[in-house]
């Protein structure tokens, strides 16, 4: 019989329950994940439910072993499989194979489906896509992976980057394309012109902010222009020569040798033309004038060009469009190609996860405001769709393919339909805080009247918003599936009622949250320490203080957590703990999500640039596809700050620097803190006055010089 008596009342109530549609949310430290097995355990051991009627699913590779390993350890009465896993001389090679081992030999286990969400769909893909797609696929990995895993045997050759930047070579065998792709990389990339000017004057003191084709920097957009009609029509040309025709020397804007023409383009930053023009005249130079409002359309801009140069070229100049290859054309910028090859897999990753239509959002880009968002797309969709076409050929498919495939499967093959729909009529979701759009219509496509959806997660631990989960399917669970039930785990088990307390305060500052009163089980007397240090150094020089104070009262080097937003903001830290020749698990607070700690210090606490919250709106290139709201950017760098918070059991300190302290510190009601750091010094000098004539005198001094009396009769 299953032993339900290790459960509280809620874990007990979520385990037995009979409801079709339930979630259990569960605040960290709950036992979200113990509750989610045993309910496993309960269903085949009371209700004699087959394990193949039963599939887990769960995001990583590491949570669904987590969760086969607490299975296993469950059935090893032996404690054979407890030994295997603490043996530090085994690899995990070892392990991982280990683990297979014990699964099969536990038959209940073994008939169980534990899988990540993409293992899933790779598997009914594997047995039963074929009318969608060829089943004898392979998996293109973004970048290359050395880890061996069950999609090793059927890896693709290449990775996705590696494609994208062989079809962009391909691309750029159209002239058109290449020199287009070359603007927007030197002018968005390299020169960055959207930003404002003061923002990127720092890259150039002389005003010339902008790079033609030809590599050529010039003062405006319009010279850029000129230049680039030039390049891209075989003209050589001159930019700024000095010349001297009598009176005085200056510099022309172009002077085109085959013409023997100069340029000049008048704009708002132009000097005075009259003098010039006077010079010109006088020296029977052949010189014309080109304007700002001219460039305002670049078509009747080029056909001004067209009239005012063609005409004049010398036999032989200028008769073809130029000819350029790739290598050439992006020499000294190949890296900045590359930074546009991973912008644009970013956006085929957001339109797969968003089920978006490439040629609708194309359309919409047509339509931005803004040049460098269009050109983007104008670009980048013909690239995304030149992948798309190579990897169906080639019969790959990547991550996101694997559940927008399964989902096409399930939406097209009734028969496959209803087959597993009927194959799982209990189904199991850990971590549902993080399902994105394609997940849940997946989860939506598995289910009938009867199926048994159970789902656990925490609103509050939501933090992969930039990777397209949406945490609103968690919140608004009942208005997606209809009918549905939830309840709540609120004892955590894991820290202190200070540790408990604090992270219950700062997350109520969300507004779009469910509210729940976490409890916790465990009572200590230690406070956080909030420490402020003048800068990263003296704080450093504290951790490791307290990092040698840990070690010495026996915690062991893996029960100690240093956490941060951003990987510089711990490389300080990490050098002083490293120069001390001791050993502090750092780790990023998304790596950390679901590991736990006896003393956790969290660095980098500061506000402003750099620091924590960390809140920044995604390139506008994003928002055409999906728009961000700096309220709920916020929100996730709240939940963010709650996880980190609510990783440590025992002791926690929060470093930040004087004066810069972050706001979420500062939402910690001082009841769970004790605050300490180096006292910033007085202005203002300690003065030592005579007791009798109220002068100033020296520390040094015995006697006042000025009255005479002695320290003894100036203290009477």
């Amino acid at each position: 019989m299953t032993n339900l008596n290790a459960l509280n009342e809620q874990q007990r109530e979520a385990v037995v329950s009979e409801d079709k549609r339930l979630l259990v949310l569960a605040g960290a430290g709950s036992g979200k994940t113990k509750t989610l097995l045993q309910k496993i355990i309960y269903l085949i051991e009371e209700k004699g439910v087959s394990p193949l009627d039963i599939l887990a699913i769960t995001f990583t590779k590491n949570a669904a072993n987590e969760m086969l390993d607490r299975l296993i350890l469950v059935a090893d009465k032996k404690g054979e499989y407890e030994a295997i896993l603490h043996d530090k001389k085994r690899t995990k090679t070892e392990k991982d194979q280990l683990r297979l081992e014990y699964a099969r030999k536990y038959k209940w286990i073994e008939g169980l489906t534990v899988r990540t969400f993409h293992s899933f769909g790779y598997s009914l893909l594997r047995n039963f896509g074929v009318h969608e797609f060829d089943n004898k696929f392979r998996i293109i990995w973004e970048e290359k992976s050395g880890e061996e895993d069950e999609f090793s045997r059927y890896t693709a050759p290449e990775t996705a980057f590696e494609v994208f930047y062989k079809l962009l070579i391909g691309k750029c065998e159209d002239t058109r394309y290449l020199l287009d792709l070359k603007r927007y990389v030197l002018d968005y990339i390299v020169d960055k012109i959207h930003l404002k000017e003061h923002q990127i004057r720092y890259l150039n003191r002389e005003g010339k902010f902008y790079t033609t084709l030809d590599g050529t920097r010039v003062r405006s957009k319009s010279e850029q222009f000129i230049a680039d009609y030039l390049f891209r029509h075989s003209i050589s040309y001159q930019y700024e020569p000095q010349i001297q025709i009598r009176d005085f020397p200056f510099r022309p804007d172009f002077y085109i040798p085959a013409a023997n023409l100069f340029i000049e383009h008048v704009s708002g930053r132009s000097y005075a033309m009259r003098d010039k023009e006077e010079q010109f005249q006088q020296g029977g130079m052949l010189y014309a004038k080109t304007h700002e409002r001219m460039a305002e359309n670049s078509a009747l801009f080029n056909h001004a060009l067209d009239n005012l140069i063609r005409g004049r070229l010398s036999p032989g100049h200028g008769a073809a469009a130029r000819t350029i290859g790739f290598e050439e054309a992006f020499k000294g910028h190949l890296d900045h190609v590359k930074e546009f090859v991973r912008t644009v897999m970013r956006i085929t990753d957001l339109i797969k996860v968003e089920r978006l239509n490439v040629e609708q959002v194309l359309a919409h880009a047509r339509k931005d405001q803004h040049e460098r968002v269009r050109n983007f797309y104008e670009l980048a969709i013909p690239l995304m769709q030149e992948y798309e076409k190579y990897c169906i050929n080639k019969s790959y498919l990547d991550f996101n393919d694997l559940i927008s495939w399964t989902v096409s499967l399930l939406e097209h093959q009734d028969d496959v339909a209803h087959k597993i729909r009927n194959r799982y009529p209990y189904i199991l979701v850990d971590e549902f805080q993080d399902v994105n759009n394609l997940q849940v219509d997946l989860i939506r496509l598995l289910l009938t009247d009867r199926t048994q959806l159970f789902c656990v997660g925490d609103d509050w631990q939501s933090i992969y918003g930039f990777r397209g989960s949406e945490v609103g399917y968690i919140i608004e669970f009942e208005k997606h599936f209809p009918g549905s039930r939830i309840i709540q785990l609120n004892l955590n088990y894991r820290s202190t009622q200070n540790i408990v307390g604090a992270s219950n305060e700062v997350i109520r500052h969300n507004r779009f949250q469910i509210e729940k009163d976490i409890l916790a089980a465990k009572v200590s007397e230690h406070k956080i320490v909030v420490y402020a240090g003048a800068d990263e150094e003296e704080n450093a020089a504290y951790c490791v203080q307290r990092v040698r104070e840990c070690l010495e009262a026996g915690i062991p080097p893996e029960e100690i957590l240093f956490l941060y937003r951003r990987t510089k903001m711990a490389t300080a830290f990490f050098e002083a703990i490293k120069k001390e020749g001791l050993k502090a698990q750092f780790k990023t607070i998304h790596a950390a999500k679901g590991l736990e700690a006896r003393v956790v210090f969290i660095v980098g606490l500061t506000d402003g640039f750099g620091g924590f919250p960390d809140i920044w709106l995604e390139d506008r290139i994003f928002q055409v596809l999906k728009k961000a709201n700096l309220d709920l950017l916020l929100e996730e760098e709240r939940r963010l700050f709650y996880v980190a918070l609510t990783r440590a059991k025992d002791k926690l300190f929060l470093i930040t620097e004087k004066g810069r302290e972050s706001r979420f510190i500062k939402e910690i009601p001082e009841a769970y803190t004790v605050r300490t750091g180096v006292p910033i010094g007085s202005v203002v000098e300690e003065v030592r006055l005579c007791p009798a004539c109220h002068r100033r005198i020296e520390e040094s001094f015995a006697y006042c010089p000025y009255c005479g009396k002695g320290q003894d009769e100036r203290s009477k």
